[in-house]
């Protein structure tokens, strides 16, 4: 009986690159902001309508103001409940690909750090720390597989 050949995915991975960090400490921060977020969107309910308010007498919102009846504030908080619980899933499996040096988590690291720019006022940090750890020569070779 011959055993076949190592593949590509069952040889070890080097160790590594030190700025294999740049994109994961900085996914770890994300995963934790918004699993904070998830925990304290039910707690948002009461303050909606309040917000909407205050927002139409400060002058960003022209027209009448919008106040949102019980069940479209359940609605709003499933929405961004599931969209939330969405996102932590993607930060998770994007930092542990990352981790095992998955060619498909540096793209989608790209994509999370590019859409942070948007996040203020940390998330444009964090997402020119990640790109900087992407583009990296050595994490680029860590991530083959």
């Amino acid at each position: 009986m011959t055993v076949p050949p190592e593949s590509k995915t069952d040889q070890p991975l080097p160790p590594p690159p030190p700025r294999l960090a740049f994109i994961t400490v900085p996914l770890l921060i994300a995963l934790f902001y918004n699993a904070f977020s998830l925990l304290t969107l039910p707690f948002a309910a009461p303050s909606l309508n309040d917000m909407l308010d205050m927002l139409s007498r400060d002058g960003v919102t022209t027209g009448t103001p919008v106040q949102l009846a019980p069940e479209q504030i359940t609605l709003v908080l499933w929405i961004a409940f599931a969209l939330t619980a969405a996102l932590i899933l993607w930060l998770y499996f994007t930092r542990r690909a990352v981790l095992e040096g998955r060619a498909w988590g540096r793209v989608s690291a790209i994509v999370l750090a590019v859409l942070s720019l948007l996040a203020l006022p940390f998330g444009p940090i964090l997402g020119i720390i990640m790109l900087i750890g992407a583009f990296d020569k050595q994490v680029q070779a860590y991530t083959v597989r």
